[in-house]
């Protein structure tokens, strides 16, 4: 069974369709790749799979529950996490409390207990961990807003992988990042495929195509072709734009 699936979502604001008949599914350990030009409909898309954007038709569900039209915070609650292009971080916080926030078990306790909950050795413990594993534990300590770029990046996916998610979507992960950057966030995906469901818009195509194994091409609101990255390099519309280059 897909641990997240669309079928048939369609989505209108006012008199323009942004989405027609979309279906996609995202099978237990798989990174599904979302690629297409601006104004595609990825992130609408996106949006209607976490929550933030109620589809006019169709379902969303996660391992086969009907989810369409439940709020974010309902569906995060059953396992999808997600990064945002622009990140959203507490900045005044340190690394270590921005992960320690986003624990199930201190969101259980509610924010009106964060001056009492925040020294809990248990929730400092879990969320040193989740720092390990991004490669941030050596900047717990370290306020959100005075950390690097690429470790900002970097944590904000730690607060979504702080949540325990089943499905862990990212929305242009490499946006602003260097080089070494992109190599180290490629590092890290590729370290946990496999362990949850990983979905991704991403522009660098080469990024993309190195970790996926599948990818849907939207474009005019549709998926206009899905498959693994050695499929999508003999697909004529890949040809003809400028992903053709990864030959």
């Amino acid at each position: 069974m897909a641990v997240l699936e669309a079928c048939d979502i369609h989505v209108r604001f006012g008199d323009r369709v942004v989405l027609e008949e979309i279906s996609f599914a995202v099978e237990p350990g798989e990174m599904h790749g979302i690629m297409g030009p601006n104004g595609a409909g990825k992130t609408t898309f996106f949006n209607v799979l976490t929550g933030r954007v109620k589809p006019s038709r169709g379902e969303v569900r996660i391992e086969g529950e009907d989810v369409t039209g439940l709020p974010s915070h309902r569906i995060a609650a059953r396992g999808i996490a997600r990064s945002f292009q622009i990140m959203t971080l507490f900045d005044e916080f340190t690394a270590l409390e921005n992960v320690e926030v986003a624990l199930p078990e201190f969101r259980a306790r509610g924010f009106d207990g964060r001056r009492a909950a925040v020294g809990d050795r248990g929730f400092e413990s879990a969320a040193r961990a989740v720092l390990a594993e991004v490669g941030l534990a050596e900047k717990a300590g370290i306020v959100a807003k005075d950390l690097p770029y690429g470790d900002r990046r970097a944590l904000e996916i730690a607060v979504a992988l702080a949540q325990r998610p089943r499905v862990l979507c990212l929305d242009e992960p490499t946006s602003g990042l260097g080089s070494d950057g992109r190599a180290r966030l490629a590092i890290l995906i590729a370290r946990l495929k496999g362990r949850l469901s990983i979905v991704t818009i991403e522009h660098d195509m080469e990024f993309l195509f190195g970790l996926a194994d599948r990818i849907s091409v939207v474009h005019w609101g549709q998926v206009i072709a899905r498959g693994t990255p050695a499929e999508l390099r003999q697909n004529a519309w890949v040809q003809r734009s400028n992903l053709g280059r990864l030959q």
